[in-house]
C-alpha cells in the first residue's frame, strides 16, 4: 500500500490493485501513521537529550495549493541534518466552524475561523524572483495588505471552507508550533530558529521564545536566499539596509556567481551578520516540504480531498518518518543518521515493525 501511495497512485487505484474499499485504506493508513509515531517518539527524544544546541529552521505553507481552503502546514527541522522535530496544520476534524465575524480573544472558539469568512484580496500578488532585495520589498508589501499582518489567509484572493471540520486562525497555530518545540526542548540549551520572512512565525516565536531571549540563549532572525545559493562559494560584500514599515535591519550579500541571500537578525545576544550569513538556511524544511508536495500531488489535490483535508495528516505523520529514518541522501545518509541518533537507513518494513 504505501509503494503504491508512494509512487504517485490514485486511492482508487490502489483500492482496485489490492481489492480493499476505501474505508479499508484509510483505517490502514491511520494504524501505520500510529507506529510511525510511536517510532519517532524515541528518537526525538535521543536527539532533545543529547544535543549540546539547537539549529531549528521553520516554514508554513498552504497544505493543498490548489484547494484555496485556507488550511496551512508549519513545519520545523533541524537546520543542518533535515530531520523534522514537529509539523501542525490550522484544521480540526473535531471542531465547527463558528458564526463570530469578528475576532474577539476574550470569546469562546475565538479562534475558529467563522464559517462566513470571505477573502480580502481582490489580486493575486507575484513576488519577483530575479533580485533579492527587491523580493523582501515586494513581500512587505504583501504581508501589510493583509487586514491583519499576522494572518496570511488575508492574501487570498479566493476563499472555500472546508465542508468538515473547522479551520483555525493561523496565528494560533503558530504560537502552539512554537510553545509545543520550546516545551520538548531543554531550557538550557542553546537555541537557533531560521525562519522565512512573514510575521505568523516571527510574532509567535518572539513571544514563545520570550523567557530565552530575557536570558540570552536564543537567536531569530529571517533568512532570504536564492535558490542557486551556494554555501561553497565566496561572497561579496555585506550590504546592510532598511526594509519594510518596521524598518528591519538587512544583511545582504551577493556571490560572483550572482545569487544573493539576506537574513534579518530578530533577537538574541549574538547579531553577528557574517555568522549567520554563512549558517542560517531554510534549505531543508523547504526541500522537505516541497518532496511531500511533489511525492503526493495527486493525493492532496484530488477534486473530493479539496475540502475535505483530514485524510492527509496521517500521511504527513508517515511522510515524516519515511523522511527522517527512510530516505538517503547522495551520500547513503537518512536524516536521522546526519544527526546522529541512527546507525542504519530503515526500510518500510522495518518503520512499520
Amino acid at each position: 500500500m504505501l509503494g503504491l501511495l508512494f509512487t504517485g497512485y490514485s486511492v482508487r487505484e490502489i483500492c482496485r490493485k489490492l481489492e480493499i474499499n476505501p474505508k479499508t485504506f484509510y483505517d490502514h493508513i491511520d494504524q501505520i501513521a500510529s507506529r510511525c509515531r510511536r517510532k519517532l517518539a524515541d528518537i526525538d527524544a535521543r536527539w532533545i537529550n543529547h544535543a549540546e544546541q539547537y539549529q531549528l529552521t521553520s516554514n508554513y505553507r498552504t497544505l493543498q495549493p490548489h484547494s484555496n481552503n485556507g488550511v496551512f502546514w508549519f513545519a520545523t527541522c533541524d537546520a543542518n541534518s533535515g530531520y523534522v522535530l514537529c509539523q501542525h496544520t490550522n484544521y480540526s476534524l473535531n471542531d465547527s466552524p463558528t458564526t463570530l465575524t469578528d475576532h474577539n480573544a476574550f470569546q469562546a472558539n475565538c479562534h475558529i475561523v467563522p464559517s462566513d469568512y470571505s477573502a480580502e484580496n481582490n489580486n493575486e500578488v507575484n513576488i519577483p524572483t530575479d533580485d533579492l532585495k527587491s523580493r523582501i520589498d515586494v513581500k512587505y508589501q504583501h504581508i501589510l495588505a493583509r487586514n491583519n499582518i499576522e494572518d496570511p489567509l488575508g492574501n487570498f484572493a479566493s476563499f472555500s471552507y472546508p465542508a468538515v471540520g473547522a479551520l483555525i486562525r493561523a496565528p494560533y497555530t503558530s504560537y502552539a508550533h512554537y510553545l509545543h518545540i520550546l516545551r520538548s526542548l531543554t531550557p538550557s540549551k542553546r537555541v537557533s530558529i531560521y525562519m522565512p520572512q512573514d510575521p505568523v512565525l516571527r510574532s509567535a516565536a518572539l513571544t514563545v521564545c520570550l523567557p530565552r531571549i530575557q536570558t540570552g540563549n536564543v537567536d531569530l532572525m529571517y533568512v532570504e536566499q536564492d535558490e542557486h545559493w551556494s554555501d561553497a562559494e565566496v561572497s561579496e560584500t555585506i550590504d546592510v539596509v532598511l526594509m519594510g514599515w518596521w524598518r528591519d535591519r538587512w544583511a545582504v550579500t551577493r556571490q560572483p556567481s550572482g545569487a544573493s541571500k539576506g537574513i534579518c537578525y530578530l533577537a538574541g545576544s549574538n547579531p553577528n551578520a557574517s555568522h549567520w550569513l554563512k549558517t542560517a538556511s531554510t534549505e531543508q524544511i523547504d526541500f522537505y516540504q516541497d518532496r511531500f508536495q511533489l511525492l503526493f500531488e495527486s493525493f492532496i489535490n484530488e477534486p473530493r480531498r479539496k475540502l475535505r483535508p483530514a485524510g492527509i495528516h496521517p500521511l504527513l505523520d508517515i511522510f515524516r518518518a519515511w523522511h527522517n529514518l527512510c530516505y538517503q541522501d547522495k551520500h547513503g545518509q537518512t536524516a536521522a543518521q546526519r544527526l546522529g541518533v541512527t546507525d542504519v537507513p530503515m526500510t518500510l518494513k522495518c518503520l512499520l515493525s
